[in-house]
């Protein structure tokens, strides 16, 4: 394992207590545990941009190691470790930040950065796919 995936790893895991708060959240939010009334949207942006930081940070975390294996110049290995780490927080926090405000019932214009989010996965995904195979 390089120092590169020991330092970005460490951080990664550093940042799952605010999904595990995230969480905490949620379930008051469900449960009609908290002052502010929610719509039925906003509920379901935020039980997704939940799931998705849960299971993306997964991701990002065996990314890591599959960066190691690539054998990718520094530039491309940073590239790839920055886009495999900002796209759960994006796509995450993008879920999220559309949804806020007093009787949300639609996405606001902070939608963009689910989407800029989604399009950074797939470029590092496939990127580090092609390079997977390509070196086998």
């Amino acid at each position: 394992m390089s120092e590169q995936t020991k330092i970005t790893v460490g951080i990664i895991l550093l940042t799952m207590p605010t999904i595990q708060y995230g969480g905490f959240f949620l379930l008051k939010i469900l449960n009609g545990k908290t002052s502010i009334p929610f719509t039925d949207f906003q509920k379901t942006m935020f039980r997704a941009g939940h799931a998705h930081a849960g299971v993306l940070v997964m991701l990002a975390i065996i990314a890591q190691f599959l960066i190691d294996a690539s054998n990718v110049s520094a530039s491309i290995t940073f590239f790839l470790r920055l886009g495999f780490t900002l796209s759960p927080v994006m796509i995450s926090g993008g879920f999220f930040a559309s949804a806020i405000g007093n009787g949300v019932v639609k996405p606001n214009a902070l939608i963009k950065i689910l989407y800029f989010g989604v399009a950074l996965l797939a470029v590092v995904l496939i990127y580090l796919g092609v390079v997977l195979i390509k070196s086998a």
